[in-house]
């Protein structure tokens, strides 16, 4: 078996040195070229025969400007002439047949034939080549780094946008990201509401900051021509380059009523104007400005300026459709929750707060009506779901125990179960919680309560004198649970002594349950503040013990209902008692002012006996 270099054919070194992708030639002992391999003749663009014999110095070597190089100072040949030793460079030219010059790489070594030296072997490149691979590669990270840049002040803008701020306040957040990232000012105008005019939302420079805060506000009154210009804008997806000079020597140039002052108080020469439009819906117009040495906007920095004035006005719109459904949910919801009756000297109040999330508003209510026997009934409730859906399915409910509960004079037990089954055979709302209470007793007292709770949170009674406690008797199953599911369960009647000018409260989760608190706390929360409030505030209105007990809580997330009663004192309204009545219910409800409630009592009436309850024989 012979070796591998006995193995490779005769002619293998000349294919290695013309597929070599490098120029090669060599030298003798007196510095005249003896061989070039192909890559060579093509970088030189002289063929062999050329150069076969010549002095390589003199026929190639030359100064960047074409001019003779001194032999003494060709560091490459320098080893031939008993030179300095230089084995590599750069920066070294070759002239080629029609003058030019060929920036190159090189590098030597020692030619040996039969052990001594010979001559020499150079190895050369095209340096330009390199210089341009190099040129390019410097304007590509470049151009990775300003396309990063662009990229993170997205991601940026993006999470202002996305934050829970207010409209305003991610306005500003946004134009500190855009100065000076984008520009040295930086303003944004928006549509007046209810009117033809702008109010610049916010202006940022950071070279004049109390010039920028004092061009905010409301724009003056704009002429026709303004007002079209601005309008053009802002209904169009094309962004508008603006220059100073253009506005500050016309006064009649399009933006002028709107820019020119701009300009003039905050200085600059070029800016982009971007509209704010989202959804065929114009909202106003960003604009970015460049002063100084920087140079205006270009074509990538303005498209990423009307990406940035979508996103911006894609929120605004946002938030105009959340505020629309926040406003016809809440006015469904009112519209749904009935105004109190005023009965005797009872008296009660309520409150009802929206969600913080517009699709949330929805299950929770309250009620109170007189019954066909005379008794005051008081409800609260909260069907399960948080959407408009369960608004709906909330008035369902409502009115079936509404009519169920004056059609029949039974005990709420009762009443209960056949709620229970109405729900579930005749209509398609889901479970719902509720309390339902029945005020009992005689005029002047004494006074009962007789309930019944489908998996609600339990009343609570506030004495007027000691400590308040929940009324965890009466529990049975949601309302829609039993019947569907055939289980046979009860609500069982509840009874409780209601002692004179003592507080009931009636709740939905909401004001005791949140994500950051469980029920327990939140129970022992509104036990502590009712008792101390109701100590507080023997003598003030139901209504300000109501303000004052949820600005104490400060339910948060989820929708509120509350319910409140105040019994009248020992005799109050009983036969030959001269007592003054106390003050009248406050007018203020959730629900509408102007309708009136089931089986209302007016002030200036005879009052009948509403308490009277289930005769006793």
């Amino acid at each position: 078996m012979g070796t591998v270099g006995q193995d490779l054919e005769p002619d293998f070194p000349a294919a290695v040195l013309r597929e070599l992708g490098t120029g090669v030639f060599t030298v003798d002992m007196s510095g005249r070229i003896t061989y070039a391999n192909p890559w060579a003749e093509q970088v030189l663009d002289r063929p062999l025969k050329q150069m076969a014999g010549q002095d390589a110095h003199d026929l190639l070597h030359r100064r960047p400007d074409g001019s003779p190089m001194p032999r003494e100072r060709c560091a490459m040949l320098a080893p031939l002439y008993g030179g300095t030793v230089t084995e590599e460079g750069s920066e070294e030219y070759f002239r080629r047949p029609d003058g030019t010059m060929v920036p190159i790489i090189w590098a030597t070594t020692p030619l040996l034939l039969a052990g001594r030296q010979a001559g020499m072997v150079v190895v050369f490149d095209d340096f330009s080549l390199h210089r341009g691979a190099e040129q390019r590669r410097d304007a590509h990270t470049a151009a990775l780094g300003a396309l990063t840049a662009r990229l993170n002040l997205l991601a940026e803008v993006s999470a202002v946008l996305m934050s829970t701020l207010e409209t305003s306040a991610r306005i500003r957040k946004l134009l500190r990201l855009l100065v000076p990232a984008m520009g040295d000012w930086a303003a944004t105008d928006l549509d007046s509401e209810g009117s033809s005019g702008l109010e610049r939302a916010a202006v940022r420079s950071l070279a004049h900051p109390h010039r920028a805060r004092r061009l905010e506000g409301p724009l003056p009154l704009l002429q026709e021509k303004t007002l079209t210009a601005v309008a053009r804008v802002t209904s169009s997806d094309d962004p508008v380059r603006l220059t100073a000079q253009e506005l500050l020597r016309d006064p009649d140039a399009p933006l002028a009523g709107t820019h020119r002052k701009l300009f003039e108080q905050l200085g600059g020469h070029s800016a982009t104007v971007v509209s704010l439009r989202a959804r065929r819906q114009s909202y106003g117009m960003l604009t970015v400005a460049r002063a100084g040495e920087s140079e205006p906007h270009t074509d990538a920095e303005v498209q990423l300026l009307t990406d940035i004035g979508r996103r911006l006005a894609l929120v605004m719109d946002n938030s105009r459709l959340y505020q629309e459904q926040r406003n016809v949910a809440e006015t469904m919801q009112r519209r749904l929750l009935a105004p109190l009756p005023q009965v005797g000297r009872l008296r009660m109040a309520a409150r009802y707060l929206p969600a913080q999330t517009a699709m949330e508003v929805g299950g929770d209510w309250y009620d109170a009506f007189l019954l066909s026997d005379g008794v005051l009934a008081v409800v609260i409730g909260d069907v399960v779901g948080h959407d408009l859906e369960a608004a709906s399915h909330m008035a369902e409910v409502r009115n079936m125990l509404r009519a169920i509960a004056w059609d029949h004079e039974e005990p709420p037990s009762l009443i209960m179960r056949r709620v229970d089954e109405a729900v579930t055979n005749t209509s398609d709302a889901p479970m719902a919680t509720l309390v339902f209470a029945r005020i009992e007793g005689r005029e002047g007292g004494p006074w009962q309560l007789h309930w019944v709770n489908a998996g609600h949170p339990p009343p609570l009674l506030v004495p007027h004198q000691g400590e308040a406690r929940f009324l965890t008797a009466g529990h049975g199953p949601l309302i829609g649970m039993s019947a569907t599911l055939n289980l046979g369960l009860h609500w069982p009647d509840a009874v409780e002594d209601l002692p004179p000018e003592s507080l009931l409260l009636l709740y939905t989760d909401g004001l005791v349950e949140s994500r950051t608190r469980p029920i327990d706390l939140g129970m022992a929360k509104l036990s502590h503040h009712a008792s101390v409030l109701a100590r507080r505030m023997a003598r003030r209105t139901v209504d300000e013990f109501c303000d004052e007990l949820l600005e104490r809580i400060a339910p948060s997330g989820d929708d509120v209902a509350l319910l409140a009663l105040r019994l009248p004192e020992a005799g109050s309204g009983a036969p030959g008692d001269h007592r003054p009545p106390p003050a009248p219910q406050a007018p203020y409800s959730p629900a509408a002012p102007n309708r009136a409630a089931p089986g209302s009592v007016q002030q200036d009436a005879p009052v009948q006996d509403p308490t009277r309850g289930l005769r006793e024989e």
